[in-house]
C-alpha cells in the first residue's frame, strides 16, 4: 500500500471514530428531540442552508472589500490582528462552501448532504479553536452537532 492511500485510511477512520464518539454523546447521553420537530429540521433546513448562503455572501464580499481598504492600517493593530482576520476569512469561506456543497444533498435527504454540514461544522469548531473564542466552540458549534446528529437519521 502507498503512503498516501495509509495516511488517507488514517484520517478516514480517525473522522468515522470521531463521528461515533459525537453520534454516541449527542444522540444517546443527551436527551433527544421530539420526531415532529426532527421532521421539521429536516423538511426546512435545505431551505434555510440556501437562504443564510444567499445572505452570507453580500456579507463576506462587504468584509474582503472592507479588509482591502483598511490593510494600509493592520499595522496599528499589531500581526495578531491581520492574522485573526485573515484566518476568519478562509475558515468562513471554507465552511460557506461546504454549506453550499450540502444543499443538493439536504433536498434529496442523502447522507453526503448532511455530512457536507457535519464538515462545516467541524471547520467551525476549528476556527474557534483556533480564533480562542471559547464560547463560540461550545455554543456555536456544541449547538450545531447536537442538531445535526439528532436528524442524521432521517438522511440515507
Amino acid at each position: 500500500m502507498a503512503k498516501s492511500e495509509v495516511k488517507n485510511t488514517d484520517w478516514q477512520s480517525t473522522l468515522a471514530k470521531l463521528e461515533t464518539i459525537l453520534e454516541d454523546f449527542f444522540v444517546k447521553k443527551l436527551p433527544g428531540l421530539p420526531d415532529s420537530l426532527k421532521e421539521f429540521i429536516v423538511k426546512i433546513s435545505p431551505w434555510l442552508s440556501l437562504i443564510f448562503l444567499i445572505l452570507s455572501l453580500p456579507a463576506i464580499l462587504f468584509t474582503l472589500g472592507f479588509g482591502t481598504l483598511l490593510s494600509p492600517f493592520a499595522f496599528l493593530g499589531g500581526i495578531k490582528m491581520g492574522m485573526s482576520f485573515g484566518l476568519g476569512l478562509v475558515f468562513t469561506a471554507i465552511t460557506v462552501v461546504m454549506e453550499a456543497l450540502a444543499i443538493p444533498g439536504l433536498f434529496k435527504r442523502a447522507m453526503t448532504g448532511w455530512r457536507w454540514l457535519y464538515w462545516a461544522a467541524l471547520v467551525s469548531g476549528v476556527q474557534s479553536i483556533v480564533s480562542f473564542n471559547l464560547g463560540g466552540l461550545i455554543i456555536g458549534t456544541g449547538i450545531s452537532l447536537y442538531f445535526l446528529f439528532q436528524i442524521k437519521s432521517y438522511y440515507k
